[in-house]
């Protein structure tokens, strides 16, 4: 048999192949600056590139950690596995707030989350307050779990003094349409819960029927 002939060059998917790396971890490499720019045409790597980085292989690999970035469903499931209590993906959301595991992309519309940030986080106590405060709730469920009505809330939404974390499909929607169901952070209940500016018992006490004593909110927040 010839001596099989040597590649002058290599493409996004050859390179990897080359250093024995899942894709992910090829292209985290390169966002890192791990691995350089293509330096053949602007799309592909020459030999000796190549070979120089594939000396380098097992330091790239240990720099670019053992997760591939993922969704939220699979994050928070590691995490659950991890800390072997129970995590909503919801929590992926609060993370990402918090600048612990940041959302890095989507994939078919899902977030993705960096999946090295996920393999170093190992903080317990900020995962049970990231659970509570990220925890997602309906208007609804919100209301109820400021105590008031839902007339009451709705002044709160209006006046922006509060503002959903997201909004997704309700169960009768067709997938094609924009997403009309508000969810409200908990975390930022809590915080109403003891602003100064608001006095909950006189509207918790305020009959069906009767104007609510929040109406009078206006967009101007006092600071506290």
């Amino acid at each position: 048999m010839g001596k099989t002939q040597e590649r002058a060059d290599y493409c996004p998917q050859q390179f990897p192949d080359r250093l024995g790396f899942w894709l992910w971890r090829f292209e985290r490499a390169v966002a890192k600056g791990l691995i350089p720019p293509a330096d053949v045409g602007g799309r592909r790597w020459s030999a000796a590139v190549v070979e120089e980085v594939a000396g380098r292989a097992e330091e790239i690999r240990t720099e670019t950690g053992g997760l591939p970035d993922m969704g939220a469903v699979r994050a928070a499931a590691l995490l659950e596995e991890r800390f072997e209590v129970p995590v909503a993906a919801e929590v992926m959301v609060e993370l990402d707030r918090l600048g612990l595991v940041e959302r890095v992309g989507d994939y078919k519309g899902h977030a993705l989350y960096d999946g090295q940030a996920l393999e170093d986080f190992a903080d317990r106590a900020v995962l049970e307050r990231a659970k509570h405060n990220g925890r997602l709730l309906d208007r609804t469920a919100a209301a109820k779990y400021l105590g008031i009505r839902a007339c009451d809330f709705d002044h709160l939404t209006r006046a922006k003094w509060l503002r959903p974390q997201m909004w997704v499909h309700s169960g009768w929607q067709r997938r094609r349409d924009a997403p009309c169901v508000a969810l409200f952070r908990l975390g930022d209940l809590d915080v109403l819960l003891v602003h100064p500016a608001i006095d909950w018992d006189p509207v918790r006490a305020t009959p069906k029927g009767r104007p609510s004593p929040l109406a009078r909110l206006t967009s101007q927040i006092p600071t506290v």
